[in-house]
């Protein structure tokens, strides 16, 4: 079996073409690491905290943690429909150059090297739903995290800086192994949060 450890589906495909978005509609985007919000309050007049696992330091959020995901990626062209077990982690999902087999779901779980041994649980668990399966010649694995959490945060806040200064934090994170599918959603709702936030509080002038 070839393994080899592929980036997931959003940093492959979804983000460069939200970015992109992005950037058209005049958006800039910067690089650098930030340790805690606070630091961008002097810079900002209003911040949205979409950080997924990395709100435990930013936004000093214990509760979310992360939840595993080990998936196969095989060539099966012959598959054209998706087929889903009851257990919620067992699936089949063709794509256009590949199809999916998954998966798992482990909480709390760290690690990012594939376990070969979990590869061959989840490749028997569809092989059973699809026999065709064995017939088919493995292109990879993928692991990720996702940013687990007892229910999304999608709510403002205020922070205090020590200069007095009171900015607004939209926070958007948490949503599991349902990112892609609530993003739209919750993107919405964001929006909606943060303009109210600039309707309440008007940046002051910069002339």
């Amino acid at each position: 079996m070839f393994t080899a450890t592929l980036k997931c589906l959003a940093e492959e495909k979804m983000l460069p073409a939200v970015a992109l978005g992005f950037k058209r509609a005049g958006g800039q985007l910067k690089k650098g690491r930030v340790t805690d919000l606070k630091e961008l309050c002097n810079n900002y007049d209003i911040l949205a905290n979409c950080s997924g696992l990395e709100a435990r330091v930013l936004a000093g959020d214990n509760g979310v943690h992360p939840v595993r995901g080990q998936i196969l990626r095989v060539h099966a062209p012959w598959l054209k429909h998706f087929i889903r077990e009851s257990d919620g982690h067992t699936y089949i999902y063709p794509g256009r150059d590949s199809v999916t087999v998954g998966g798992t779901r482990q909480e709390g779980d760290w690690r990012l090297v594939p376990d070969v041994g979990e590869s061959e649980a989840i490749l028997e668990r569809c092989c059973r739903l699809e026999p065709s399966l064995r017939e088919a010649m493995c292109l990879g694995e993928l692991v990720g995290l996702r940013p687990g959490r007892a229910s999304p945060r999608l709510e403002r806040e205020l922070l205090e800086t020590p200069e007095g200064r009171s900015v607004p934090v939209v926070h958007n994170y948490g949503h599991g192994g349902w990112g892609v599918s609530f993003s739209w959603g919750t993107a919405l709702e964001a929006l909606k949060l943060v303009r109210e936030s600039l309707i309440e509080r008007p940046p002051p002038s910069r002339l």
